[in-house]
């Protein structure tokens, strides 16, 4: 098994734990935890052999070509840098794992806890295991969406809610700058790949379009990773359950900004810009994140907020440039992710025992919890900076980095300061945490009586807590080499000498945390008495809250602004937003005329005109015309008109050699025809019928409008025909089809070629699309009821009375309906003749007029006979019509077959064909495409079906409505 395969494995595990986490009962809490944990454990020990057996400073990598010709594959690349933060993973993800197994509800439906854990999992692996730039933004943007689902999981919650949508809102809208910065990157270098664009750092920082891709990137990494002003959405993320917080804001989720900082660094940094964006956000984020931190009264609003407050920390070192801030930014991301997970999860303990996490509330909880408040007072430590401990090493490390010399501006004179400053407040928020919650008198009222939890549930904090003294004690025996080799990766094979020592004698860092440690102390005592005092928020800033800002703008956009242009351009009718989409469309048409003005159509002489094409045509322009009037009086009539215009399309294909699209169009224009006629009994009433005089001006108006807009794309869609049969051959694309769709395809329809072979992506993309609409009209459909004055129409209801007194002896109840004449049994025989036709149009379809789409409508047809005769409910309980795992199979197939290639080294959906000998038939061209082409087949019967059942019940439904009514 190759490294690169483990690497898949390490990928793709836990978004297959957590399809199956889906699938188990809701009590299942202990299958799902073990599930879970399990998946964790796998990938943990994966990555434990990847670092041993992979040689040194070389990255393992897998690539498996996608759209290779766009630069768009399927690449995971793992060196020193990803193989730390997927360590920080999914080893904390271990932990958090078993931690939530004791804290989450019997209650709760834990499996899906688990599943969306699982997901998001493998999100934040996909993006640091990604080597190419859009794949790691598609991975970005899971994490968003996926931690919308953890942060909501409590939905019966308002709170919940709110946060949830306010970080991906936040964390959405900063992927989107994200993509766009990427594309630009990728403009940059000429391609995604992550290999080649860490290869070219002088050609971006170069580059006129360096300084939008740096603030679009940049954008996207200060939102995910909270840093000012986009800070405010994290403390409204702690709604979630507490694994979620140990898990999202120590190793992961806010982690996501930091790495690709990191990961960008070699190319992006070294420049003012890169100094002057970042360094001024991260110190903002470092001062107001430990400023407000200290005067939170929820346990983990404290928590959250010097998160942020480290987050800052962290980027201000990114930002400086030099390459032993880099190193010192990496080693606090690792020490961060310890202690603030250890911390977390701490909180949850104290709230899960005592019921509440108001500090106000919280007092002497050492006598109840001694084990753990042993292990949360040291956790704490260690974010103080207290030494011996792993927080200290890496806050000396930004104290040196503080101090030294990078541009020689105010800003960069000042940092010590500052820093010193941000340490004095981070001890004073530690010291409250351990202070207030565990020391003092023993806490009254509380809502449960505290006592320590089970061993397994304080088991993840012992050992978070053990390897943050083992980090402080031994640094370089425990965190030397993964920290050199993640430095490595992004720095260079040459780093700069630095020391894990414990001890650095006697230098103006060390002064620095002494101060810092001192002035914390001091500052706690002088706000001990005005913090007691319970008021909410920090002084000065209170009232600029993010959130409040962030709903304005909200309410400003999705309702003002939304509001507005709802009320010019929205509509109830679907008339007039076709009218708009359709006009659109012609102007987005003939914009290139207007920039590059009117263009040579070709050199080719037309041909003369047949007059028997020549009549075929005025048929079709008299029905099309015919169709259009005849909608104003009788709508079953236009409907034949329409159908009859359709069919000298049909001819004209055949004519001009094309049966292929004759055959589609043919079976087409059946079945539409019969599902329009479905849905004619829904349509409102006609304009006629309620201005049985002359119309409204308005509605003339519309009538113009819409006749304008009709000759507009008519004349649009003729002038473009005409372009492309004038054109010389040579310079038309369909000269590189014709000579390659043997050769390459394996097929002589050189139509079907194209669409399962040359174009089999946009082919996937239909099929995708075409199954969504099924689903969408089957969605609307399942609860849709007709308004009841709708469901005859005026002259419907002439054919009936028409038909009563024809028929004066009828039986009561009976409609004209009842008395249509229909071969039912031939067109129960003929179910078995057209399935047959349909494989037969299906197995020659590569090679003759045929295929999947044109088999798929065909069997479609013998359904839609069926069910003229017999109904809905015969078909389904006698034909077992499963429309759903139609189109499942289908969109499987067709995604397998596509997949299957990477098997042998090709890019996705790369076909292959040979000629395979069978007994007594001889040798038969068989193409790896059938297979595809067997996918889009199955998913058009399918989601016609599912059209045709969906129609056709609630055409059942008002019939009996108007029964019921005719009863009444």
């Amino acid at each position: 098994m190759s490294d690169g395969f483990l690497l898949l494995v390490v990928l793709t595990l836990p978004f297959a734990g957590s399809l199956l986490a889906v699938f188990l009962p809701t009590n299942a809490r202990n299958t799902a935890g073990i599930l879970a944990g399990g998946i964790s454990v796998t990938c943990c020990a994966i990555l434990a052999w990847l670092y041993f057996a992979a040689p040194a400073g070389v990255p393992v990598w897998l690539r498996l070509d996608w759209l290779p010709m766009l630069g768009l594959d399927f690449t995971l690349r793992l060196d020193g840098l990803a193989w730390l933060f997927a360590v920080l993973i999914y080893g904390i993800g271990t932990l958090v794992v078993l931690y939530a197994r004791y804290y989450m509800s019997s209650e709760d439906p834990v499996p899906r806890f688990f599943s969306f854990l699982l997901a998001f999992t493998g999100s934040m692996a996909g993006v640091v295991l990604s080597g190419n730039l859009i794949q790691l933004v598609f991975f970005w943007e899971l994490t968003s969406l996926f931690s919308f689902l953890l942060i909501g999981y409590w939905h019966h919650n308002n709170t919940a809610r709110d946060g949830a949508r306010m970080a991906l809102t936040v964390t959405a809208t900063g992927g989107l700058c994200l993509f766009v910065g990427a594309l630009l990157i990728g403009r940059i270098v000429g391609s995604y790949d992550l290999d080649e664009i860490l290869n070219s750092g002088d050609l971006i920082r170069e580059s006129s379009l360096y300084a939008p891709a740096l603030v679009l990137i940049l954008l996207g990494t200060f939102t995910k990773s909270a840093q000012f002003p986009f800070h405010f959405w994290l403390p409204h993320a702690m709604a979630a359950p507490t694994p979620v917080s140990a898990y999202l804001h120590s190793a992961t989720m806010v982690k996501a900004g930091i790495f690709l900082m990191i990961r960008l660094w070699p190319v992006m940094a070294g420049t003012d810009l890169w100094f002057y964006l970042i360094v001024p956000t991260g110190l903002l984020t470092l001062l107001v994140g430990a400023y407000s931190a200290i005067f939170q009264q929820d346990l983990k609003g404290l928590l959250a907020y010097s998160t942020i407050s480290h987050l800052g920390l962290i980027t201000l070192m990114i930002g400086l440039g030099s390459p032993l801030a880099l190193i010192a930014a990496i080693f606090h991301t690792m020490n961060h992710a310890i202690f603030k997970a250890s911390l977390f999860m701490a909180a949850g303990i104290i709230d899960h025992e005592t019921g509440t996490r108001d500090i106000r509330k919280l007092s002497g909880l050492y006598r109840a919890l001694p084990y753990t408040g042993t292990l949360a007072m040291v956790a704490a430590a260690s974010m103080a900076g207290v030494p011996l401990l792993n927080g200290f090493l890496s806050k000396e490390m930004f104290f040196a980095e503080a101090v030294a010399d990078h541009t020689g501006s105010l800003l960069d004179d000042s940092l010590p300061y500052w820093a010193t400053l941000a340490g004095v407040f981070s001890v004073t928020y530690s010291l409250r945490f351990i202070l207030n919650v565990f020391f003092g008198p023993p806490a009254k009222d509380l809502p449960r009586e505290p006592h320590e939890p089970a061993h397994w549930m304080r088991f993840p904090i012992e050992l978070l807590v053990l390897i943050c003294l083992l980090i402080g004690i031994v640094p370089n025996l425990t965190v030397g080499s993964p920290l050199r080799n993640a430095a490595r990766s992004v720095v260079g094979p040459e780093l700069p000498p630095f020391s894990l020592s414990i001890w650095h004698g006697f230098n103006l860092p060390l002064l620095m945390s002494v101060i810092a440690l001192c002035g914390g102390i001091i500052l706690y005592m002088l706000l001990r008495r005005y913090l007691a005092s319970g008021v909410e928020g920090p002084p000065l800033v209170r009232e600029l809250k993010g959130q409040r800002i962030f709903e304005k703008v909200l309410a400003t956009i999705s309702w003002q602004w939304a509001r507005a242009l709802e009320h010019a351009l929205g509509t109830r009718r679907l008339q007039p937003q076709m009218r708009l989409v359709v006009a659109l469309a012609v102007v987005a048409g003939l914009s290139p005329f207007y920039v590059r003005g009117m263009v040579g159509t070709g050199d080719l002489a037309g041909t003369p005109l047949p007059p028997g094409f020549a009549l075929l045509w005025a048929i079709g322009i008299a029905c099309g015309i015919g169709a259009a009037y005849q909608a104003k009086y009788h709508r079953l009539a236009a409907l034949v008109l329409l159908g009859g215009a359709g069919l000298v399309s049909c001819i004209t294909f055949v004519w001009l050699s094309a049966p292929d699209l004759a055959v589609t169009q043919l079976l087409v224009e059946i079945v539409t025809t019969v599902l329009l006629l479905l849905g004619l009994r829904w349509l409102p009433q006609r304009i006629e019928d309620v201005y049985p005089t002359r119309p409204p001006p308005s509605v003339l108006f519309r009538r113009y409008a819409d006749l304008a807009i009709a000759v507009a794309v008519g004349a649009s869609l003729s002038f473009l025909a005409y372009a492309m049969m004038t054109r010389p051959l040579p310079t038309s694309v369909s000269r590189f089809f014709v000579e390659r769709a043997y050769t390459e395809g394996g097929g002589t329809n050189i139509v079907n070629v194209i669409l399962v072979d040359f174009r089999g992506f946009d082919t996937m993309g239909e099929i995708v699309v075409l199954c969504l609409v099924a689903l969408t009209v089957f969605a609307l459909l399942r609860r849709f009821r007709p308004a009841e004055e709708s469901i005859e129409t005026p002259a419907q209801q002439r054919y009936q009375d028409a038909f009563d007194d024809a028929e004066p002896d009828r039986a009561p109840g009976e409609t004209i309906r009842d008395y249509l004449l229909i071969p039912r049994l031939i067109m129960l025989w003929l179910f078995p003749v057209i399935g047959t036709f349909a494989v037969y149009l299906f197995m020659r379809g590569h090679d003759l007029p045929g295929g999947g789409f044109a088999a798929g409508i065909t069997l479609s047809i013998g359904f839609v006979v069926q069910y003229m005769a017999s109904g809905t409910r015969w078909v389904e309980d006698h034909l077992r019509v499963l429309p759903l795992r139609w189109m499942g199979l289908g969109l499987l197939t067709s995604a397998f077959t596509g997949m299957g290639s990477w098997w042998f080294g090709y890019p996705f959906l790369t076909s292959h064909f040979q000629y395979v000998e069978l007994p007594v038939i001889g040798k038969v061209p068989a193409a790896s495409a059938l297979l595809f082409d067997l996918g889009v087949f199955a998913l058009v019967v399918g989601a016609t079906v599912l059209i045709l059942i969906a129609l056709a019940h609630q055409s059942l439904r008002s019939t009996r409505s108007a029964r019921a009514m005719e009863g009444e």
